[in-house]
């Protein structure tokens, strides 16, 4: 049983990040020593694919931006420790992450299903920078056109609106008829409650 599991083949995926000033050779000495790994634990690369630059989340040794490696392979469970192991050791390397797969999985469908995953991503991607351009855009033009003017202006609220509010009006209420409900004639006038004293 041992013996049995040892040599069961297992399927992984992993992601390879290069220092970005990598030549293209020191890249192909990379992933061909991967390569022989792989192969000296009975097992065989998949597929491999370059991605490029690409900005790293968080700077890795004071590099902002990395050369991205994706890959499949079938091995030995052995074949992970000894990769991270001469990879650990290679100044060229900024970090790799191994994750194992399903071994149920077909490895050609279960590509199918990331690369579908990954154009997604790209889509929502490119769709939100196109909207926070297109919002960018719609800034610069209402700043550029005097946008705070429609506003702040003042004339539009605080010109003769006002003055109609605040004028003739004010002085009807405030005018004659204050005079008629405190003259002091009809309710203070002294002769009420004067005559009830004389009284």
């Amino acid at each position: 049983m041992d013996k049995s599991k040892e040599n069961f083949l297992r399927k992984y995926e992993a992601v390879v990040i290069l220092h970005p000033d990598s030549s293209e050779a020191d890249q192909k000495a990379i992933l061909r020593k991967n390569a022989d790994t792989i192969k000296s634990f009975g097992g065989a690369i998949h597929h491999l694919d370059t991605w490029g630059k690409r900005r790293l989340a968080n700077p890795i040794n004071k590099a902002t931006v990395g050369i991205y490696f994706h890959t499949t392979f079938e091995a030995k469970g052995d074949a992970v420790a000894e990769l991270e192991r001469t990879m650990r050791i290679n100044d060229k390397v900024l970090r790799f992450l191994h994750s194992r797969l399903d071994d149920r999985e077909n490895l050609g469908k279960f590509l199918e299903k990331y690369r579908a995953a990954l154009q997604e991503t790209a889509n929502r991607e490119s769709e939100r920078e196109a909207k926070a351009q297109a919002r960018k855009a719609a800034f610069s033009a209402r700043k550029e056109g005097g946008g705070g003017r429609d506003f702040g202006g003042g004339r539009d609220f605080g010109g003769g609106r006002d003055r109609d509010f605040g004028g003739g009006r004010d002085r009807d209420f405030g005018g004659g008829r204050d005079r008629d409900f405190g003259g002091g004639r009809d309710f203070g006038g002294g002769r009420d409650s004067g005559g009830r004293g004389q009284e």
